[in-house]
């Protein structure tokens, strides 16, 4: 996933509760699937830092050296600005590229055949 063409908001931005119900008809279903949408991307965004930065890794046991590499900064920089996992998955919900599934639902209809 790139992250940079996602067009979430940088900062906080205030949301109408209606529009966020829309898709589940309860606004505590939506939070719900946001922030198991936002752990994922978490997840996902920490496993990609720590992969870049594995390349900068060195094994030395000397405390006395430590160095500052131009390209860690600017990755660690990059990683800074991004939008929070949150607005991610709020704005990912939004737009309707969040797929998920209603199991209390499938379970009433399987009870009731």
């Amino acid at each position: 996933m790139d992250y940079k063409k996602s067009k979430a908001p940088t900062n906080t931005v205030t949301r109408n509760i209606m529009d966020l119900c829309k898709d589940t008809g309860n606004i505590y279903k939506s939070v719900a699937i946001i922030s198991k949408r936002a752990n994922q991307i978490s997840v996902e965004i920490k496993q990609d830092l720590s992969k870049k930065l594995a390349e900068f890794a060195s094994y030395n046991d000397s405390l006395e050296e430590v160095f500052e590499n131009r390209e860690q900064i600017e990755i660690s920089r990059y990683y800074e600005k991004l939008p929070k996992p949150t607005l991610l998955a709020t704005q990912e919900f939004i737009d309707g590229n969040v797929h998920w599934r209603d199991t209390q639902k499938e379970n009433q209809k399987e009870a009731l055949q």
